[in-house]
C-alpha cells in the first residue's frame, strides 16, 4: 500500500506537509446547512475549539450554504457572517490555519487582506476574477470539480479535463498553491460520486494534493437510506477509500473520527518491522 503522496502547502509563509494526510475541520456560520451550523457567536467558538480539540489541522469557515435548495445569499450578508466568524477565530487562535469556503472573489479578496485568510475554497468551479485573486495574493486555492453534467462523456473524462484546462489557466497566472477537489455532490448524480470515488487516484498524474469532501453528504445518507445525522459510519467507510486512493486532505464535521482513519490507515501503511 503507497503512502500519501507529499506535497507541501504554503499557507501565508506557514508550510504545511501533507505526507500524513490532513483534516479540514467544517465551520458553518449560516442559520441553514444541512448538517450542523454555527450561526452565532458563542456556537462559532465551540465549535472551533472541539475542532481544535480533536486535532483539526486546517478551520475552513463559510458563511452561505451549498446544499441543495439553500437560499441564495447577499453578498453582503455573507461578508457580515464570514468577518463576524474570522475575528473571533483570528482572535482566539491566531496561528490556525484559516480556509474561507466563498466563491464570490471580492469576498476572498477581503478575507485574504483584512483577516489572513490562508486558504480559499471555492465550490463554484473558478472564474477568471477568483483565479486572478489567488494568484494576485499568493492564497492556496481549493478548485473544484463543478460544472453542468456533460450526458455523452463519462464522468471520469469530464473531470480530468475540467482539471487540466483550469489548472493550466491559473499556472499562467503564476498560482504555486493548488488543491484540487472532485466536488462531490455537485451537479453529480449517486452514481457519478460513486464512479469518481472509486477512480479518485487517476488524478495522482496531476501532482497536486487531492481534498475530499464527503462528509454526511446525500451519496451517504441516501444511499443507506439514513438521515444526515446517522451518516457518521458511512463518512468513516468512505473516508478509508478515500486514503487509500491517494486523498491528502479530508474536509469534515467530525475531526475525531477522521484522524482516527487517518491513524489507522497510517499505521497499515507502516514497514513491518518484522
Amino acid at each position: 500500500m503507497e503512502r500519501c503522496n507529499s506535497y507541501t502547502l504554503n499557507l501565508g509563509g506557514t508550510l504545511m506537509e501533507t505526507s500524513i494526510p490532513l483534516v479540514m475541520g467544517i465551520v458553518n456560520a449560516t442559520p441553514d446547512s444541512f448538517h450542523e451550523h454555527a450561526s452565532d457567536a458563542e456556537s462559532i467558538v465551540a465549535t472551533v475549539e472541539r475542532m481544535i480539540r480533536e486535532g483539526a489541522d486546517i478551520i475552513d469557515i463559510g458563511g452561505m450554504s451549498t446544499r441543495p435548495g439553500a437560499s441564495d445569499v447577499s453578498e453582503e450578508e455573507e461578508w457580515r457572517r464570514l468577518a463576524e466568524a474570522l475575528e473571533l477565530v483570528k482572535s482566539k487562535w491566531p496561528q490556525m490555519p484559516i480556509s474561507v469556503d466563498t466563491f464570490r472573489p471580492t469576498i476572498a479578496e477581503r478575507c485574504i487582506c483584512e483577516y489572513g485568510a490562508q486558504i480559499i475554497n471555492d465550490i463554484s468551479g473558478g472564474c477568471k476574477e477568483m483565479f486572478e485573486v489567488v494568484a494576485r495574493t499568493k492564497t492556496p486555492y481549493i478548485l473544484t470539480f463543478n460544472e453542468e453534467r456533460k450526458p455523452e462523456m463519462d464522468i471520469i473524462k469530464q473531470m480530468m479535463l475540467f482539471f487540466a484546462e483550469r489548472v493550466q489557466m491559473l499556472r499562467n497566472r503564476g498560482q504555486a498553491d493548488l488543491i484540487l477537489d472532485p466536488g462531490f455532490g455537485f451537479n453529480k448524480s449517486v452514481e457519478d460520486n460513486f464512479r469518481l470515488m472509486s477512480h479518485l487516484d487517476c488524478l495522482k498524474v496531476l501532482n497536486l494534493p487531492v481534498l475530499v469532501g464527503i462528509s454526511r453528504k446525500s451519496m451517504i445518507y441516501k444511499t443507506l437510506e439514513c438521515t444526515p445525522n446517522e451518516a457518521l459510519n458511512g463518512t468513516t467507510a468512505l473516508h478509508m477509500t478515500a486514503l487509500e486512493k491517494g486523498a491528502s486532505i479530508l474536509r469534515v464535521h467530525d475531526v475525531a473520527e477522521a484522524k482516527q482513519c487517518i491513524k489507522l490507515k497510517t499505521l497499515l501503511n507502516s514497514p513491518s518491522k518484522e
